[in-house]
């Protein structure tokens, strides 16, 4: 059985340039001024412990107990009001509805469940949302993937993987997936689909209309 993976942030959700602008404000007001650029380049694709650590550094002080749980507020509260989803997002997904499908995101289920509900997606994915809370490992590890394979009853090499980030590639490469890079999104910056490239994607699209050419060629080919 075919079968479509779907990462979340900077996928469906044009949610990645928010995060990191809500973080920038953060780490500003906390003493050590960051532009959006400055939270992309500098915490994308860390570690949270790691970012944590950075952001530290920068100040020069512990982070107030309190700041995760504030950040993860913040952000909740901006995405409400925010949000949008990568142009063509919607439409690609409507538009393969006969494929089975999920998503499989590094993001808490919480942050996954409120985003879709802001872009009217629930129903799209019902109980096919997979978070790396469920795994052991996160990505680049395979092991979201394979869950996302189990769960749909598809083979590895059936399921073709929508990814934006080097780790997810990786990841779904890893578990033996074929992998398009998707750069689309409004924190996408020069030089980010040479990463996905080397990460192992087969495909660089974009837009969602160039994934639905490849879609349609894996799927009917």
């Amino acid at each position: 059985m075919q079968a479509l993976i779907f990462d979340f942030d900077g996928v469906i959700a044009d949610s990645e340039a928010i995060a990191n602008t809500v973080l920038s404000e953060t780490v500003s007001d906390l003493g050590h001024p960051t532009t959006l650029d400055q939270a992309l380049s500098r915490y994308s694709g860390k570690r949270w412990t790691d970012v944590m650590a950075e952001i530290e550094a920068a100040i020069r002080k512990p982070l107030p107990a309190d700041f995760s749980d504030e950040l993860k507020r913040a952000t909740l509260e901006r995405f409400r009001t925010d949000l949008k989803e990568v142009s063509g997002a919607t439409a690609f997904i409507r538009k393969f509805a006969h494929i089975q499908r999920c998503i499989a995101s590094s993001s808490a289920i919480e942050r996954l469940e409120l985003c879709l509900s802001v872009l009217g997606l629930e129903a799209e994915f019902a109980d096919r949302v997979f978070s790396a809370d469920m795994v052991a490992r996160g990505k680049p590890h395979p092991d979201i993937f394979l869950l996302a394979a189990e769960r749909l009853g598809a083979r590895p090499a059936e399921c073709l993987v929508i990814e934006d980030s080097a780790g997810g590639i990786r990841g779904a490469v890893a578990a033996g997936m074929t992998a398009i890079g998707l750069c689309a999104a409004s924190h996408i910056r020069d030089g980010h689909d040479l990463k996905l490239r080397d990460a192992g994607a087969v495909h660089l699209a974009r837009s969602w209309r160039e994934v639905e050419r490849f879609a349609e060629q894996f799927f009917n080919g």
